[in-house]
């Protein structure tokens, strides 16, 4: 099997499968998720992932299906059926169940949906250009919901101005990406923005403060805010398939490229740890 998918047990093919119209993702966005990547079968980080799954789950009130354990059990058997090569996107989501349209919990069981594909790390050889963009989402971004239509919508709007990924600000503070955290290298430090409610905790962005605890770089967790992006040495993009990825343009004018040094440093810290984990070699670096 190239690919999978898999829907409260029932396993098939990608294209095979479907979801009943009144599961409270379709008209409601009422779920949250998380999603790794896996290599040689091994799956990258689970703990890290099913932790924050685990907390956004909490946050909207659903009712875990299966244990932690249970769902690292299934992921892994998902895991172990798909037939590839090459490294593979993992995503799994549970919803609040099938019921009817309404605004008020049903009682119903949740749903736990898995999806799996080939996929690729991202490739850190090629800097990025991002545009910046007044973070009009809700106040909650802390939580991995499948709401994602404002990160859709900036995507899109990136995309039509040839650029690879949004910066998100509220006024001057800069919070993140539509699918991604983003950190500055700043005079030999890490800085990247504190967990509160207007960031998502990304596994990536707490691999890279160890990281620097590993490599004695110091780390600054707080606010930055535009000017400091456009000033900073480096710009660092990172999420669960992206180690680092350098930006070189910000809203048309270059930034960055004063420390590839130490952007370097940290890029293959994180690939190698990827490789130790998966047994598997990229060809990013």
């Amino acid at each position: 099997m190239k690919n999978l998918a898999y829907y409260n047990g029932k396993i098939s093919s990608i294209e095979e499968m479907t979801v009943p119209i009144n599961d409270r993702s379709v008209f409601l966005g009422d779920g949250v998720y998380d999603a790794t990547m896996a290599a040689n079968h091994k799956i990258f980080e689970p703990e890290y992932h099913l932790e924050r799954f685990y907390n956004s789950m909490k946050k909207v009130r659903i009712t875990p299906p299966l244990s932690s354990d249970e769902l690292l059990a299934e992921l892994q058997k998902c895991v172990n059926q798909v037939d590839s090569e090459k490294p593979l996107f993992l995503y799994w989501q549970v919803t609040r169940g099938t019921s009817v349209r309404s605004f008020t919990f049903p009682e119903v069981k949740p749903n736990l949906v898995i999806y799996i594909y080939e996929a690729s790390l991202t490739d850190l050889r090629h800097p990025w250009k991002v545009i910046t963009k007044e973070d009009t989402r809700f106040f909650h971004c802390d939580i991995k919901t499948v709401d994602l239509l404002p990160a859709v919508l900036a995507s899109q709007e990136a995309k039509e101005k040839g650029c690879d990924e949004v910066i998100f600000h509220r006024g001057e503070r800069v919070t993140e990406c539509a699918h991604n955290n983003v950190n500055i290298l700043k005079n030999g430090k890490f800085i990247t923005p504190p967990l509160d409610n207007l960031i998502l905790p990304g596994t990536a962005r707490r691999h890279f403060i160890e990281i620097c605890g590993r490599l004695g770089v110091p780390v600054e967790e707080r606010p930055f805010t535009i000017d400091e992006l456009l000033s900073a040495d480096e710009v660092m993009i990172t999420c669960s398939a992206t180690y680092g990825v350098p930006v070189c343009q910000i809203d048309g004018k270059p930034v960055g490229g004063k420390d590839r040094e130490l952007l370097y440093k940290l890029q293959k810290a994180a690939v190698d740890d990827f490789i130790a984990e998966t047994g598997f070699v990229p060809d990013i670096l």
